[in-house]
């Protein structure tokens, strides 16, 4: 059965409607490509057709984009040339779409073609975008929630069906540079007043004003303006004095913004700036062999597989235990600080209703201020509403009553890092909560399995790891004590797709998984600073390899009492194994010298009396002066990415990840590793298991044992095995 469906009616507007079956958004396969191909033969050979609507048979939406598969597809159909096998599969969609563009007219006289319009019930992303920019004319239903654009970019690729040529032939490249390079979306009026589609239209009138428009359209309507002669592109070409200057600095921009290690960015830039040189046909065949080019850089694979494959397949609960829905009624938030009321804001904002419990009334009603704050921000820039503020408000009791907790079905406790009051929170909320109720700790290094024994109910306790700003970071760490059940598995994972977020589910070990990688990236950056190696190539060798932030700067952040807090932790807790001595000193210097990060405004950086950020401290220099001969950047990157990714593969050796999509996705999401890369596994994978151990070997004899390969690693580079080919069989790359 095909994904489109054709009719023709009484006034001769033939429509096309897309419905992908057992999906809730459309989606485009390789036989709904041919099958829409076929209907616009059907089309444009019959005399009674006076034109086209294309739409879509989905509820508030248009598409979503391309099955990723049909990439993968075309790669295996291609036997020992994937890379011919691509641009040929390109090129035949391109074609396909190019015949909708010129709709059969004339080629010499550009007449004689049929109107082709797209109506667009709602969101239209990637192919559902590039789709509707091959027809003559765009409409798109007043639907504010919709969203339009081209998000390829954010998943390591660049659109590559013709919407890169066609949206800068449209609007320009300067105009077109924020949806194509920043991948962002608009609601529909804001797209119409970006250039993006012709007309906004109320939804009840959608496809009426869609088929007046074919009725009526006249050959130049149907003419794309790079079709016609003496087409000039908005804003300057190239070689134009104000397009010269457009592209000189687009191409500042981007290598600023990725450092060289996105490889998408640049191939996009490419195929605009040559594709901006020459006639559109030929624009397209550039467009396709950059976008070959991407897909067969591993780095784009391993991206689409880490942040849509994987991603999705987490947030639609890939490792959630097999028991009934455990949405979330009413929720309980212990603690109004910073994380406290993040929660309580992201919870209200996804309609469930929130008791926020502090000791102190007033440190209550902070945290529900900051919600007010948030949606007050969200009005002024017109993302909110003063209803849904009021709406979202009237959802948050804040109280120091626990007896208002009663009824709760999830508790998320969020007080202070101190295993003794977790434990008497925690029994004075199981007087009150039911005996269904689950109990999470929201807590970054203490063990749940110690913490649940001040539980009656040991396995209805779990842990939710949230990052901060709760707001803004997308990932959520669920931690699995060892007498947690499925049911309280169920229940996190639930509440973290109730409130939008991505989750991944580890066992109970210390640091669990995102901090016993992140605290050995900080650690190997200080410890270079104590060796004398310059801070600034530290901060720039990590920037190089796609680390969004150097350690130093990370430390600053998260700030340098909270290191110190957990350095003496560890080390009470480690003994004569704690092996980070040497870290200790420069971090308790610096506190000592009442330098705790941005928040103090010093810290490794120097700040301003505003907080903003002026450049590295000068007196690092003075107290650990700089090293006679500097180390190589590629040994500076090999320290600072080894010391992750050597904590990813033990904590799965150990068994505190289960699954390797988890390990990249949250490696990504929670603190930013290497994007490019797809994470730790996917990196491993990239370089090869082989070279992995060479590079271990060299760094533990050069720097000590924490670069000891782990045994789990070397098993698999003498069998020649990857991480995906032994544990991600359901994870292939595109």
């Amino acid at each position: 059965m095909s994904d489109f469906s054709y009719s023709v009616d009484a006034d001769g507007v033939a429509t096309i409607t897309w419905d992908t079956k057992g999906k809730s958004m459309n989606v485009m396969s390789i036989k709904a490509f041919h099958d829409l191909d076929g209907m616009i033969d059907d089309a444009l050979a019959d005399d009674a057709v006076k034109g086209v609507v294309i739409t879509s048979g989905k509820e508030g939406s248009f598409a979503g984009g391309m099955d990723l598969n049909i990439i993968a597809k075309m790669k295996e159909d291609a036997g020992d040339n994937p890379a011919q096998g691509l641009f040929d599969g390109l090129m035949q969609m391109h074609g396909i779409l190019r015949k909708i563009e010129r709709a059969g007219m004339d080629a010499k006289t550009n007449k004689g073609g049929k109107p082709i319009a797209a109506a667009l019930p709602g969101t239209a992303l990637g192919i559902g975008l590039e789709l509707p920019l091959s027809c003559h004319r765009i409409f798109a239903a007043d639907n504010p929630k919709a969203k339009i654009g081209l998000p390829e970019i954010q998943v390591g690729i660049f659109p590559g069906m013709g919407g890169t040529t066609r949206l800068v032939r449209k609007m320009g490249a300067m105009a077109a540079s924020p949806l194509l390079l920043q991948g962002k979306l608009n609601n529909p009026k804001a797209a119409k007043m970006a250039g993006v589609v012709d007309e906004v239209v109320p939804a009840d009138e959608l496809l009426a004003k869609a088929k007046e428009w074919v009725l009526n359209a006249k050959d130049a309507d149907i003419l794309k303006p790079w079709d016609a002669k003496g087409y000039k592109m908005p804003g300057g070409a190239p070689y134009h004095p104000a397009g010269f200057m457009t592209f000189v600095g687009a191409s500042a921009m981007v290598n600023g913004n990725t450092w060289g290690v996105y490889p998408a960015a640049k191939a996009l830039l490419s195929a605009v700036y040559e594709g901006a040189l020459v006639p559109f046909d030929t624009a397209i065949k550039i467009e396709a062999r950059w976008f070959t080019n991407v897909m067969m850089n591993p780095s784009s694979s391993a991206m689409i597989r880490s942040l849509f494959i994987n991603k999705e397949a987490l947030e639609k609960g890939a490792n959630r235990p097999d028991v009934p829905p455990q949405q979330v009624k009413k929720l309980g938030v212990l603690g109004a600080g910073m994380m406290g009321a993040g929660i309580t804001l992201v919870s209200a904002m996804a309609g469930i209703e929130v008791v926020l419990i502090d000791q102190d009334q007033a440190a209550a009603d902070r945290g529900k201020d900051y919600t007010a704050t948030y949606m007050d921000k969200g009005i002024a820039r017109k993302k909110a509403t003063p209803e849904k503020k009021e709406a979202t408000l009237n959802l948050i009791t804040a109280t120091t009553d626990y007896a208002a907790l009663k009824g709760c079905d999830l508790i998320v406790e969020a007080v202070f890092e101190d295993p003794k009051i977790k434990a008497e929170v925690t029994k004075k909320v199981e007087v009150v909560v039911g005996e269904d109720c689950i109990f999470a700790t929201n807590t970054s290094t203490l063990p749940i399995t110690e913490l649940a024994k001040a539980s009656k109910r040991p396995e209805q306790y779990i842990g939710i790891h949230f990052f901060s700003p709760v707001e803004k970071m997308l990932l959520v760490e669920i931690i699995k004590g060892k007498e947690t059940g499925d049911v309280a598995v169920a229940k996190a994972l639930d509440f973290v797709r109730q409130i939008r977020k991505t989750p991944i589910v580890v066992n109970d070990k210390r640091f669990f998984y995102a901090n016993r990688c992140i605290i050995p990236y900080i650690n190997e950056g200080i410890r270079m600073v104590k060796e004398g190696v310059a801070p600034a190539l530290v901060e720039n060798a990590a920037k190089l390899v796609g680390m969004p932030l150097g350690p130093l700067q990370l430390v600053d952040e998260t700030s340098i009492d909270l290191g110190v807090k957990i350095a003496k932790a560890t080390r009470a807790a480690m003994g004569d194994a704690y092996p980070d001595g040497a870290v200790d000193e420069v971090l308790f210097w610096m506190a000592d010298e009442g330098r705790l990060g941005r928040k103090s405004k010093a810290g490794f950086y120097a700040y301003d009396e505003k907080g903003k950020r002026l450049g590295l401290w000068d007196g690092l220099a003075a107290k650990y002066p700089l090293a006679d001969v500097q180390p190589d950047v590629h040994e500076v990157q090999h320290r600072l990415l080894m010391a992750q990714v050597l904590e990813a593969v033990r904590a799965l050796e150990e068994g505190v990840l289960e699954d390797i999509r988890e390990g990249d996705v949250g490696a990504i999401l929670g603190w930013g590793f290497a994007p490019w890369s797809g994470g730790p596994f996917s990196w491993l994978d990239m370089i090869g298991e082989g070279k992995a151990v060479e590079i271990c070997d060299h760094l533990t004899e050069t720097y000590g044992d924490r670069f000891s390969t782990p045994d789990l690693l070397r098993e698999m580079a003498d069998k020649g095995e990857s991480f995906y080919g032994r544990f991600g069989k359901d994870a292939k790359a595109a």
